[in-house]
């Protein structure tokens, strides 16, 4: 069976109004294009009457692969379900509210296989949202850039383009989803472009946007950064920091014996160490800095036990 252009994976979670209208566009749009591919439709333990219209689908058109969970994992665990099942050459992913463009696909198809990205990554510009969600996205955003080095506008895009090689490399989980431009790079795919796609008002369902999704996403991207410095070496951050906190609280203690002697030699009045406030602040140093070179310790352990201890990234072999 020949390996088809594309597979446009498609999450979605109650989006049975939309579904029809979507498949028979991403078709039209590889007819008229000339491209072969596979639409993968991955619902996420949708309520309403998606997968029956979802089986419809797949009776019409022979190029729909989907599967349905039981219930509602997120988005994550969706996209890492049709990553796994994907075959095209270059991986597509949109959302399923016909707020991404399928007329998009060939521009971002292009850039992955004749201009070499390894991710392409859509930059809605002009946006169909509140302010309540654009204002926080603009932060969101910034704050991604400026931790993770990366020069993208609009990380949580839906529509992005990826090469094969990329998302059968990629583990995401949690809510890993906004991340996958820090995901890849993390795994040595930094050739990320970007491409100014079409926003569209959304005309069917209602938004799962909320609020909540900004402090989980603060969390993911601190979780993101520490595992992607340090996942195979905990003991340069924990033990580094533990040994720096241990030291100087010892320098400080030492500091106010000597102060002490010093005083009792030369008979200067002196309070007692232990009433010294910098005292018991010098001894909760040295006690957070033992536990944190204790908990590296423990953090490489179950590392160097870990069956990925030895997972490489390997671009390229010549003769093996």
């Amino acid at each position: 069976m020949k390996t088809p252009d594309i597979s446009i994976v498609v999450p979605l979670y109650n989006e049975e109004e939309s579904l029809p209208e979507l498949i028979a566009w991403i078709n039209r749009v590889f007819n008229a294009h000339s491209l072969t591919g596979e639409i993968i439709l991955i619902d996420d333990g949708s309520t309403d009457h998606s997968w029956r219209i979802i089986e419809g689908l797949s009776q019409e058109h022979q190029n729909i692969k989907a599967l349905r969970y039981n219930r509602n994992y997120g988005k994550s665990a969706a996209l890492n379900s049709g990553f796994e099942i994907a075959q095209g050459e270059v991986v597509i992913t949109m959302d399923a509210d016909m707020q991404d463009s399928p007329d998009e696909i060939p521009g971002l198809y292009h850039m992955i296989k004749d201009d070499g990205f390894d991710l392409v990554s859509g930059w809605k510009k002009k946006r169909h949202d509140p302010l309540s969600k654009t204002i926080p996205t603009k932060f969101f955003n910034s704050a991604t850039r400026m931790m993770s080095g990366i020069s993208l506008h609009d990380f949580n895009c839906g529509l992005k383009a990826y090469d094969k090689r990329v998302v059968k490399s990629l583990e995401i989980y949690g809510e890993m989803h906004r991340y996958i431009p820090v995901l890849a790079k993390n795994r040595g795919y930094s050739n990320i472009g970007e491409k100014v796609v079409e926003h569209r008002a959304r005309q069917y369902g209602t938004t799962k946007f909320g609020m909540n999704r900004f402090l989980n996403g603060f969390l993911d991207l601190m979780t993101i950064t520490f595992v992607s410095r340090f996942a195979k070496k905990p003991m340069h951050f924990f033990g580094a920091l533990g040994t720096l906190m241990f030291v100087f609280g010892f320098l400080v203690t030492a500091w106010l014996g000597i102060a002490k002697a010093f005083s009792l030699y030369n008979g200067i009045p002196n309070r007692l160490i232990t009433e010294e406030p910098l005292f018991y602040t010098a001894l909760a140093v040295m006690i957070i800095g033992t536990q944190l070179f204790l908990a590296g310790f423990l953090a490489e352990l179950v590392s160097r036990n870990s069956p990925d201890r030895n997972r490489y990234d390997v671009a390229k072999k010549l003769n093996i």
